[in-house]
């Protein structure tokens, strides 16, 4: 699979990445890095560690946006994915040498792979940006994966509205309107992608490549974060993690076709909603809302891919 990802890496983007770096099955063409967890040059720097520890500097990093089109400042969050944005990790800026590239570039790179498929990690506002530039280019583009939204669950940055659509929730319906084929990975799904400290001690017991040291510290320090905001919980939910997982292995994944919405302005900001009043699946609807995936297998293949040697 031929995959470009948007991303603000953040320690789940980072587990994300790590895992799509490392699958046999998926050929990274890109990142596009954007602001979010961090400011877009953070999230730039942090993408250039993981490159680094992967052997893929080859590996092209775009310029994403620094701000919501509404033009608002970007709220970080620090204490949950730390100062860095990579919990503990510390990456000192200037330690490798790359080119962020023009955005306009990353349509060269969408125009001669055929089957390319984006993932979405963060907020929408740039990969919003690339259809408003070219929607010619941006309609060849098989599938857009796409982390965000909650169905039938509370948000996790409003009583009702998750992160990344109440970041941009134009840009959000922006791609809902214009993707070809809208894939989405809500929290009602990645809240249960839990990984624990005791999973992260086994991936560092059998890792077998140069991001063994990474995975017990990141995980750790997400999960204490996690406990703090959701007291009882074993781990934490890697939301980003899950939804590079679903790319790949759509079969472990329940889909249902739905046309969605994300609310713009007032108390509501950021909700996705979808008329679940029956629950067939609606068959004009090209917005595919994931509710349910195999745990079990999740958890069996990430283990797998992230302790393979490079």
């Amino acid at each position: 699979m031929k995959l470009l990802i948007f991303c603000d890496p953040g320690i789940d983007d980072a587990m994300a990445l790590i895992y799509a770096l490392l699958h046999p099955e998926i050929d990274v063409l890109g990142l596009v890095c954007s602001y979010g967890n961090v400011d877009k040059f953070t999230a730039a720097h942090n993408a250039a560690h993981i490159l680094h520890l992967a052997g893929r500097m080859d590996i092209p990093i775009f310029n994403g946006a620094e701000m919501p089109v509404t033009g608002e400042l970007a709220t970080y969050y620090p204490e949950i994915h730390g100062d860095g944005g990579i919990g503990p990790i510390k990456v000192t800026k200037g330690d490798y040498q790359f080119r962020i590239r023009n955005l306009g570039e990353v349509f060269d790179l969408i125009e001669t792979n055929d089957d390319l498929v984006i993932a979405d990690l963060g907020r929408s506002t740039t990969l919003a940006t690339c259809f408003l530039l070219n929607r010619e280019a941006m309609g060849l583009v098989k599938e857009l994966h796409i982390m965000g939204g909650a169905f039938m669950v509370p948000g996790n940055v409003t009583p009702v509205a998750e992160a990344n659509f109440y970041g941009d929730p134009t840009s959000a319906n922006l791609l809902l309107a214009h993707g070809k084929k809208v894939i989405l990975t809500p929290l009602n799904v990645t809240q249960k992608a839990i990984i624990t400290n005791d999973y992260a001690k086994a991936l560092q017991y059998y890792t077998e490549n140069k991001f063994k040291d990474m995975y017990l510290p990141i995980i750790k320090y997400y999960a204490d974060a996690y406990t703090k905001l959701v007291p009882g919980m074993d781990g934490a939910p890697f939301h980003d993690l899950l939804t590079i997982y679903s790319a790949v292995h759509p079969k472990r994944m329940q889909y249902l076709a739905k046309k969605v919405h994300v609310v713009v302005e007032g108390k509501t900001r950021g909700k996705s909603f979808a008329d679940f009043r029956h629950m067939d699946s609606d068959q004009e609807s090209k917005h595919h809302i994931a509710l349910g995936f195999d745990y079990d297998h999740f958890l069996q293949e990430v283990f797998q891919v992230l302790t393979r040697p490079i």
